[in-house]
């Protein structure tokens, strides 16, 4: 697997299992929630800081964003879309 492809499906995996949206994790790191997407698209390649950013809003060490995925490991779901109701 290509690291930018790594990248994407770690950042991902990560923002997913901590149940956080794009534009949560965007506000946390300080990027555009645009940004967020096409990282997580593989469509761009974050710079070191970008990627400091993103490890610190999602609580995990930046060797994480490169790890390799195990044998059979499941592609990360996607959240449930949409808004959530008003309480």
């Amino acid at each position: 697997m290509k690291a930018g492809a790594l990248v994407a499906r770690n950042i991902r995996r990560l923002r997913v299992a901590r149940g956080l949206s794009q534009e949560v994790l965007a506000v946390d790191a300080e990027i555009d929630r645009t940004y967020v997407s096409r990282l997580e698209r593989g469509l761009e390649n974050p710079s070191v800081a970008v990627l400091e950013r993103l490890a610190k809003a999602l609580s995990a060490n930046i060797e994480e964003l490169f790890r390799v995925p195990k044998a059979g490991e499941a592609v990360p779901r996607p959240l449930k879309g949409g808004r959530r109701p008003k309480r």
